[in-house]
């Protein structure tokens, strides 16, 4: 297997994966865990869409910088607040 070129390509892969863990610990139990493990994995993805350069964003990039950033630390931190504050 061939790895991306791009660092940002790197970290968008290695989000996917931890998206896919957190689902699975959602469907296997532990959904709070899961559903943090998810959110963690979208602030760290929206950091990085801040700090890695233009040229190097590859797969990060999906619209523009403040757009990538903003929708990512949304959903990263609504999972959070979803995980912690809903009764057992």
């Amino acid at each position: 297997m061939k790895l991306p070129r791009s660092n940002g390509s790197r970290i968008y892969l290695v989000h996917l994966l931890a998206v896919a863990v957190g689902l699975g610990m959602v469907v296997l139990g532990p959904w709070r865990a899961g559903l943090m493990v998810i959110g963690v994995s979208f602030m760290v993805s929206a950091v990085a869409r801040m700090v890695v350069p233009i040229d190097h964003t590859g797969m990060l990039r999906v619209r523009g910088k403040l757009f990538d950033v903003v929708w990512m630390g949304f959903l990263g931190v609504s999972l959070l607040v979803l995980a912690i504050l809903v009764p057992s």
